[in-house]
């Protein structure tokens, strides 16, 4: 069980992040692009990816959205930011757990991202923190669009 400390640790980076995000904007040069929508909340996020040779070598976000759903974000553009797909892929299974698992002795490489562990025991919120992760899915997929019910 986490202590309230820990618990303090978390929010002020996900507080950081929707302050600051990294990776927020236009991507010009985009291959492949995915809009996002949390039809629980009302969460809006366009994931916009430049693709070189099965890699990630661009990475943007737009949003309209909580400060869940957008911390997310640019911490998943962070963490794959020059990432091959198949790395990328691993980072996703990876958030899906985080956002699961009560056990994060095994998570401690995972940098910010280990904060979203947080976010599980709000469970209508897991979406919000999911969104993100769900249209950069639906980008390396060529959907145009993906919706969380």
């Amino acid at each position: 069980m986490k202590n309230d400390s820990l618990d303090e640790l978390y929010q002020s980076i996900i507080l950081e992040h929707n302050k600051r995000p990294s990776n927020y904007g236009h991507l010009g040069s985009a291959t492949h692009t995915a809009k996002g929508f949390n039809s629980l909340c009302g969460d809006k996020c366009t994931v916009q990816l430049k693709i070189v040779d099965q890699s990630i070598e661009a990475i943007k976000f737009e949003a309209a959205c909580c400060a869940i759903c957008k911390a997310s974000a640019s911490m998943m553009s962070n963490a794959l930011l020059g990432k091959s797909l198949a790395q990328a892929e691993k980072f996703t299974l990876r958030v899906d757990r985080i956002l699961s698992d009560d056990d994060l002795d095994d998570f401690e490489d995972d940098g910010d991202l280990v904060s979203l562990n947080g976010v599980k025991n709000f469970p209508s919120r897991i979406k919000c923190a999911l969104l993100p992760w769900r249209t950069y899915q639906a980008a390396i997929r060529n959907k145009s669009t993906t919706v969380l019910e």
